[in-house]
C-alpha cells in the first residue's frame, strides 16, 4: 500500500484545478445569434417608438384660449393636415373622429370637398383647426407620413397610354363643336373617379383634356377646381373643363370598347342635339314661381311659398 503522502500532491492537484468549460454542443451557435437578434430587435422597436420626441406632460390648452387663433388655415390646409396625421399613423380615422367629437358623415362630406376655402363654416373644419393648434402650443408633434414611392418608367408608361386618346376622333371636334350627352354633375362624378386612380394628376389630366379641345383652350388646374366646387345638373355649362372632360371621356369609352350608360342614352332622348355649352342660361319669372331642373337638366317652373 502506498503511504498517504504520496498522495497528497495529487489530492492538491485535484483541489486546485480550474473547472474546464462546457464543451459547445450543436446549436448553440444558432441560440446566440437569436438572443443577439432579439436583443437589436428590442434596440430598433425602441428607436422606432421614440422617433417622434413629445414632451411628458404637455400644458392644457382651452378651447377659448386666444393664441390658438393666431395663426390661420385655409380648409384646404386642414384637409392636407388629417390625411397626413392619420396617413402616419398617429391615429386611425376612426379616433380620429372621436378625438374631435365629429360624425363619419361630417368628416366624409369635408373631406371629400376640393376648393381652398369650401368647408370653412363646418363643424369639422373648428374642431380640427383646433385639434391641431392645441398640438402645436402643446409641442406635440405627429409621426410623418410615408412618402409614396416614385412610379416605376412601367407605370407612367401605362400611364400615359391611360390619358391617350388621340385615336379616337369624334365628330365636330375641330371646331370644338362635339354634342354634350352629359349632365355637369355627371362629369364631375367622372373626373373625381378617375383623379382617384393612382399617379394620375390633375396636371396631367389638364393636359389630356386640353387636347380634346382646340389650340385657343388650355385648361389649367384653377378652371378645373372651379368647375368642381359647382353643384347642379348645369352649373359650369360654359366651362372648359366641361367640355374638354366630356370629349375625353366620351373618346376613352369609345377606345375601351364600352357601350353607353342608360343615363347617357336618355340624355340623347331629351337632349337631341346636346346640352347648352355657349351660354348660362337664365329665365325672367314673376312673382313667387322660380325655375328648377332635375338630373337630366330640363328646366320646370315651381311656386315658392305662398
Amino acid at each position: 500500500m502506498s503511504p498517504l503522502g504520496e498522495l497528497s500532491p495529487n489530492a492538491s492537484n485535484l483541489k486546485h484545478k480550474p473547472a474546464s468549460k462546457p464543451s459547445a454542443q450543436p446549436g448553440d451557435e444558432n441560440s446566440q445569434a437569436e438572443k443577439g437578434s432579439e436583443k437589436g430587435t428590442r434596440q430598433s422597436r425602441k428607436r422606432k417608438s421614440d422617433a417622434v420626441d413629445e414632451p411628458e406632460n404637455p400644458p392644457e390648452i382651452d378651447d377659448d384660449d386666444p393664441r390658438i387663433y393666431e395663426a390661420h388655415m385655409t380648409p384646404n390646409q386642414v384637409r392636407r393636415k388629417v390625411r397626413e396625421f392619420i396617413e402616419g399613423g398617429n391615429m386611425k380615422v376612426g379616433e380620429f373622429q372621436e378625438a374631435i367629437c365629429i360624425t363619419p358623415t361630417s368628416y366624409g362630406r369635408f373631406m371629400r370637398m376640393t376648393g381652398s376655402h369650401e368647408g370653412s363654416g363646418t363643424a369639422m373644419y373648428s374642431h380640427a383647426f383646433k385639434f391641431f393648434r392645441k398640438r402645436e402650443l402643446q409641442g406635440l408633434k405627429a409621426a410623418p407620413h410615408a412618402k409614396k414611392p416614385k412610379s416605376s418608367p412601367k407605370k407612367s408608361e401605362q400611364n400615359k397610354q391611360l390619358l391617350d386618346v388621340s385615336g379616337v376622333t369624334l365628330d365636330g371636334e375641330e371646331s370644338e363643336e362635339v354634342p354634350v350627352y352629359e349632365t355637369c354633375d355627371e362629369v364631375r362624378k367622372k373626373i373625381r373617379a378617375f383623379l382617384r386612380k393612382p399617379d394620375i394628376s390633375q396636371q396631367a389630366f389638364c393636359r389630356a383634356i386640353s387636347e380634346c379641345c382646340s389650340e385657343e383652350r388650355k385648361i389649367q388646374s384653377r378652371q378645373l377646381n372651379a368647375f368642381l366646387n359647382k353643384k347642379g345638373p348645369m352649373e359650369g355649362n360654359t366651362s372648359g373643363a366641361f367640355y374638354g372632360s366630356y370629349v375625353f371621356f366620351e373618346k376613352l369609352r369609345i377606345k375601351d370598347g364600352k357601350p353607353k350608360s342608360q343615363f347617357r342614352e336618355e340624355m340623347e332622348k331629351i337632349h337631341s342635339r346636346g346640352v347648352n355649352t355657349a351660354e348660362q342660361e337664365r329665365f325672367l319669372c314673376k312673382g313667387n314661381v322660380r325655375p328648377t331642373r332635375d338630373n337630366y337638366g330640363r328646366v320646370s317652373f315651381v311656386r315658392v311659398g305662398r
